[in-house]
């Protein structure tokens, strides 16, 4: 098994085994992402708040990104303790993602709700086609889309390297048709991440995986989902600054 996620890769349940008769199952693995769903929905709400407030959120992004950044880390590699660091990063994210997206919304209004719902539609249309069979999650398909992000991981990071320099990576940032080009190949990219989740974790759930492997999941599939509300909601921007 493969997956472009980097907390679902292709040992992460090599060697596990079912605990006193209880197993990873599918339906555990949805009701917990739908937990940490709201867990992150109540930090941004709060940060959101905040700002539209005239409050300074920059505190709290920085707490939310890095704080989530070591607890997924932590979860990653601790995967036993994901019942509880799991909730945590979703509390933490959701620090990040309301001041940012508050952040857009005060440059362009209604923005956030179009990135919501084109997250969640991508989500459900992409979830119906992997369980109808539209979509087959062959070894090339995998390797197409482990292939593509891990080249644009590669780019972030130099792009970020880049900045200590007053640089930047071409492109990336502009909000010219080569600008919104790129972005879109990497929402589509992102989203094709979340069809190797589903198999991941459809995986998971067949190799009988210890029971809190259900929150591991979930973890992942809401690491996929937070990028892909990220990009989609930078596209939108350079969409909305094109005009």
């Amino acid at each position: 098994m493969r997956s472009a996620n980097p907390s679902l890769g292709e040992n992460t349940f090599k060697g596990l085994r079912t605990e006193n008769g209880m197993s990873m199952t599918i339906q555990g693995t949805v009701n917990k992402t739908f937990i940490l769903f709201l867990l992150l929905c109540v930090t941004a709400v709060f940060t959101w708040h905040q700002h539209f407030s005239g409050n300074d959120v920059q505190a709290w992004l920085w707490i939310g990104l890095l704080g989530g950044f070591v607890v997924a880390l932590i979860t990653i590699f601790v995967k036993r303790a994901a019942p509880y660091t799991a909730p945590l990063y979703a509390l933490l994210e959701g620090l990040a993602i309301g001041g940012i997206s508050a952040m857009f919304e005060s440059q362009f209004e209604g923005i956030t709700t179009q990135a919501i719902l084109l997250t969640l539609g991508t989500l459900f249309s992409l979830l119906f086609a992997y369980r109808s069979g539209l979509i087959k999650v062959t070894e090339n398909f995998k390797l197409g889309v482990v292939a593509a992000t891990g080249a644009i991981f590669f780019v972030y990071i130099a792009d970020f390297i880049l900045r200590f320099f007053r640089m930047e990576v071409p492109f990336i940032h502009e909000t010219g048709v080569v600008g919104i080009l790129i972005s879109v190949a990497i929402v589509v990219v992102a989203a094709l991440n979340l069809v190797l989740d589903f198999d991941f974790i459809e995986k998971g759930a067949e190799q009988r995986a210890p029971k809190y492997m259900e929150w591991y999941g979930a973890f992942g599939l809401m690491v996929t989902l937070i990028w892909l509300y990220f990009e989609i909601l930078r596209l939108l921007s350079k969409i909305r600054s094109n005009r």
